[in-house]
């Protein structure tokens, strides 16, 4: 996924189905700069992390 599109989908009213390594995740903030997400799994939202953008996965 690029930058632009993740952040559509962060801005979104709409719930998009977003997965990172096969998990379904919620996309939380977005660094433009360095191209990175915070993510959080939907099964367990107190387990944040930063993963590139590029691994985010539209469904």
């Amino acid at each position: 996924m690029n930058v632009g599109r993740a952040k559509e989908i962060l801005e979104s009213a709409d719930m998009i189905n977003v997965t990172y390594d096969g998990t379904p995740v919620i996309i939380q903030n977005i660094d433009e700069t360095t191209r990175m997400a915070r993510i959080y799994s939907r099964q367990d939202p107190e387990n944040e992390r930063d993963v590139p953008v590029l691994n985010l996965i539209e469904e």
